[in-house]
């Protein structure tokens, strides 16, 4: 017996169309089950037993290759479900797309912007793995004045956790009423490494936004939207696996 679903979350699976989308599809009159015109919303289906048609042809239900870049507000976490039933990443994005996503990578719950998420395995070990070595830039709000020197440890390396961090590049944005604001990238993806990196040298982070990674930046992206990938922005890093 195959997995049931929805009728218009088989369409979506099977021609990428939104949920919306594919209850318009039904409402037109443009699809039929086993011959039958359908309608309706909210009718179920079996994957791989009832024949669906869209416009006279039929169509499977797959699980294409998704990816996509994401917004993430603050108050988020990162992950599938939480155990503390916190809003998630998925709660983001699981009204439009009916493909199962992961995040790839993280971003804390206080953090917010870019990230990745998709359904291809190999893809995301290629963005996350330290071997490939992505770059990820982040505007960071620092409590305090960063001296010149506290910017130098940080572009050198720091020690976070007992080991040191690669050298990083970092430039000081703005000065303003006690806070600094920064833009640093690094080459690495430890468990919160930058509001460590900075806080290893006195400083707080009061907010972290990331808005790039390898090829891919935020743009003018809204807070909680999500847009697919390019074609350029995906081969970007299956190319530099197999460079490296």
């Amino acid at each position: 017996m195959g997995e049931i679903v929805r009728l218009q979350k088989y369409i979506a699976m099977s021609v990428a169309a939104s949920r919306r989308d594919a209850e318009r599809m039904i409402a037109e009159g443009r699809v039929a089950v086993n011959g039958k015109p359908v309608t309706e919303q909210g009718v179920k289906v079996e994957i791989g037993n009832d024949i669906v048609e869209l416009d006279g042809a039929i169509i499977k239900a797959v699980n294409k290759k998704l990816y996509i870049a994401l917004n993430k507000p603050e108050g988020y976490v990162t992950t599938v479900k939480d155990q503390f039933g916190r809003p998630t990443v998925m709660d983001l994005v699981e009204k439009e797309i009916h493909t199962r996503l992961f995040p790839v990578g993280r971003l804390d719950y206080e953090t917010e912007g870019l990230l990745l998420m998709t359904n291809d395995g190999d893809w995301a070990n290629r963005v996350t793995h330290p071997r490939y070595e992505s770059e990820k830039r982040y505007y960071a709000l620092l409590k305090g004045v960063l001296k010149i020197s506290e910017l130098n440890k940080i572009r050198r390396g720091i020690v976070i956790d007992g080991k040191r961090t690669s050298p990083a590049e970092c430039e000081i944005m703005e000065i303003d009423m006690g806070m600094t604001l920064v833009q640093i990238t690094i080459h690495e993806g430890r468990n919160r490494q930058v509001r460590k990196m900075f806080e290893a040298v006195g400083h707080e982070v009061k907010k972290l936004r990331r808005d790039k990674i390898g090829i891919v930046e935020l743009g003018n992206l809204p807070q909680g939207r999500w847009r697919y990938l390019t074609s350029g922005e995906i081969e970007y890093f299956n190319k530099r696996a197999i460079r490296l």
